[in-house]
């Protein structure tokens, strides 16, 4: 796999990660003022994981 690709899939998988932790810990966070709902972790943590899954595996061939 070339390092570039491999950087990215990482970087995906850290995002997806730290959603996961968000939705364990039930973390609040508040952007401008604004409460950012916990179900949007839920679409933040499988898109980057899908993400980086298609990534690795096409580079695999």
């Amino acid at each position: 796999m070339k390092p570039v690709t491999t950087i990215v899939v990482f970087l995906l998988m850290a995002i997806s990660f730290a959603h996961l932790l968000r939705l364990i810990l039930q973390v609040n966070i508040v952007a401008n003022g604004v409460n950012i709902p916990i179900w949007l972790s839920i679409l933040g943590c499988i898109v980057p994981a899908a993400l980086a899954f298609m990534l690795w595996r096409e580079n695999k061939r």
